[in-house]
């Protein structure tokens, strides 16, 4: 343990010893104090984002709260004024950006709350077939249209359990399923300009490189809501093509299909290669577990306690750890083989799988095994099942992890292992509990769908539709902003009862929310000090004579790199000053050019750090490799497609 501690800390001491170097280096060529003061911030930016000392949101409010406090030592840095005045430094979060994004995730979950995924595939299942050839094009080109609206992490969210289904019934492996939905859902968000952050809050950081340019030159006209559309359906359609084409050579066979409907044991023999069964035990007077507290005899004896009755013909309870067990009482357990024997060996009882106590414990009318994902945006991380009291919070009794392709099984320490984006949870649960997991977006994605529960509110579908519609008309049509034409369809779902507002808070990924608003800061200050235009000489200097489109590519392969490294929004703020400034020096369009930096922040597809992959990662049983594989070749077409597309749009 000391041992990996000490590599870990050397594998972020040292990148912060070059960051220090660097920094050192830049501050000596700098042309003024401020820029050198922005350069060390800028660093210190990508070094908590690359390496990800706190969490993301963490390091982009941290930085703001650096910003403002130059207000207050200013005079001791050496600089004429604050990098950011203090009364400017909160305007993010009132900007248009933010309130747009948080717009479109109410409609996004209003849309959800209706049952309309549903519809969706029980369409894709008739017309879809039972091939990969024709299910591909229609899920993915479904998920592409949805994320052109909506953040593509709510689409591939909403389209997990619709690929389990459709997973379920045709046969097909999720596996070669989920990786075309979720790189689609990432190419949707370039459809439109609500469809990802990056091009949400592109407008803005337009109208802010305005305010900075130089006299002689034209201030860049914003883009409105389809002038991405060509190149954006163009991606759409290169990432279908590519996994029809090619995806039976670089989508794996995972083993981590959906439920066919068969028994959920057998379910679980087949997809983690763990001999679970139901036994029923019955507890005699003299038994060693009398007394003994559920906790205590799932640690000794490492099975799953998941029903008591209280003699063999009493209603049923769902025990907590701390229920103790008293003599005369039928369990029912979730154990394996080898663990029921040493069971039977020690406490001297019979089990028997034989079931008449609990002959419907797994039957589809009460309860049974489920798959449920822990999304990027779950409080549950770095928690473990037991400190959560997983079983008596959330009614789910966890039988096994399946992270990074391999699975973590009972008696192999499940319940005491931290919990991480991506993990897929299969355990024992009552339906209804399902069904309220299913209602908490934050932290679970429920990827069984097979079982009885009753769409959230069907009846609501029509008026859903409606504010959908009025804000996208609005948007079209009229010449308000677009925070406010969204704010009217998401406002219009609390008031008809698409959405409690309870239910429209929990909607806002504030983690986003407070990243995006806390690094606007940032680019107003690399802007306004001078450091953006003083990067995109020095890289105009270092590239020498080249034609624009060089430039336009090499803009665009920096974003690429960026957004592999830290979030999307962080590095369109960064890039997009540095952009127009490089475009203006070169004498070609630097509003394209800023088109460019917020378009290449989508081409995250070569590991699993952009939210959507991590969410897919579990339930397809991928691996890093699979990613590389595949997105490998993504990440060269979708240069290749979107630079060709902008010279021949713009």
């Amino acid at each position: 343990m000391a041992n990996a501690l000490e590599n870990l800390n050397m594998k972020k001491l040292i990148p912060a010893g070059i960051f220090v170097l660097l920094g050192l280096y830049l501050s000596s060529i700098v042309p003024s104090i401020e820029v050198a003061w922005v350069t060390a911030i800028l660093l210190l930016t990508i070094y908590l984002f690359a390496f990800e000392i706190v969490p993301v949101d963490v390091a982009a409010v941290s930085v703001m709260v650096t910003l403002g406090l130059t207000g207050l030592f200013f005079s001791y840095m050496g600089l004429s004024a604050p990098l950011v005045e203090p009364k400017n430094l909160f305007n993010g979060f009132s900007g248009n950006a933010v309130m747009s994004i948080i717009a479109v995730m109410i409609i996004g979950s209003g849309l959800d709350k209706t049952g309309l995924m549903t519809k969706v595939a029980s369409f894709i299942l008739k017309v879809g077939g039972n091939t990969e050839q024709r299910v591909i094009p229609i899920v993915s080109g479904t998920v592409g249209i949805i994320s052109s609206f909506m953040q593509n992490v709510g689409a591939a969210a909403l389209f997990l359990p619709v690929v389990s289904r459709i997973s379920s019934r045709t046969g097909l492996p999720m596996s070669r399923l989920l990786m075309p939905m979720g790189f689609t859902a990432i190419l949707g968000g370039t459809v439109t300009m609500v469809g990802s952050s990056p091009l949400i809050l592109l407008n803005d950081l337009i109208l802010t490189s305005n305010s900075a340019l130089p006299e002689n030159v034209t201030p860049m006209e914003t883009f409105s809501i389809f002038s991405v559309t060509p190149i954006g359906l163009a991606l759409v359609a290169t990432g279908i093509l590519y996994f029809v084409i090619a995806g039976r050579f670089v989508l794996p066979k995972n083993k981590s299909e959906g439920t066919d409907g068969t028994s959920a044991v057998d379910y679980i023999k087949d997809t983690y290669g763990a001999d679970y069964n139901v036994y029923e035990i019955i507890v005699l007077d003299d038994s060693p577990l009398v007394g003994k507290k559920v906790l205590e005899i799932e640690h000794e004896y490492k099975m799953r306690v998941v029903a008591i009755c209280a003699g063999q013909k009493g209603e049923p309870i769902w025990p907590h750890r701390e229920t103790e067990i008293d003599k005369g009482q039928t369990l029912g357990i979730i154990a394996a083989n080898r663990a029921v024997k040493i069971l039977t060996d020690t406490a001297k009882i019979e089990a028997t799988t034989n079931l008449t106590t609990f002959s419907d414990l797994l039957v589809a009318t009460k309860g049974g095994v489920a798959e449920v994902v822990i999304p990027p945006s779950s409080s549950l991380i770095g928690k473990t099942s037991v400190e959560l009291w997983m079983r008596k919070t959330y009614g789910l009794a966890v039988l096994a992890i399946h992270r990074g392709g391999e699975t973590i099984r009972e008696g192999d320490g499940v319940r005491d292992m931290a919990l991480q984006a991506g993990d897929t949870l299969v355990g024992h649960i009552m339906w209804d509990s399902l069904a309220r997991l299913e209602k908490d977006h934050k932290n679970f994605v429920v990827v069984t769908t097979e079982y009885p529960h009753e769409e959230a509110r069907p009846h609501k579908l029509g008026f859903a539709l409606f504010f959908f519609a009025i804000a996208l008309s609005l948007v079209l049509f009229s010449d308000l902003r677009l925070s406010i034409s969204l704010l009217v369809g998401a406002i219009g779902m609390v008031l008809s009862g698409v959405l409690s507002m309870d239910e429209a808070y929990e909607a806002v990924s504030w983690k986003t929310v407070f990243l995006l608003a806390s690094l606007i800061p940032l680019g107003f200050a690399v802007e306004s000090s001078g450091t953006a235009a003083w990067i995109a000489d020095a890289t105009l200097r270092l590239m020498g004579d080249v034609p624009t489109w060089v430039l336009q590519a090499v803009i665009a392969v920096l974003a690429t790199f960026f957004t592999l490294v830290m979030s999307n929004v962080g590095a369109t703020v960064l890039l997009v000053p540095l952009a127009v400034n490089i475009a203006i020096g070169a004498g070609a369009d630097p509003a394209v050019f800023a088109l460019t930096v917020a378009i290449a922040t989508s081409n995250s597809f070569l590991i699993p750090t952009h939210q959507v992959n991590a969410l897919i990662m579990g339930p397809g049983g991928y691996r890093v490799p699979d990613f590389l594989k595949a997105g490998g070749v993504m990440t060269i077409l979708f240069l290749i497609v979107s630079l060709t597309m902008l010279n021949i749009v713009f």
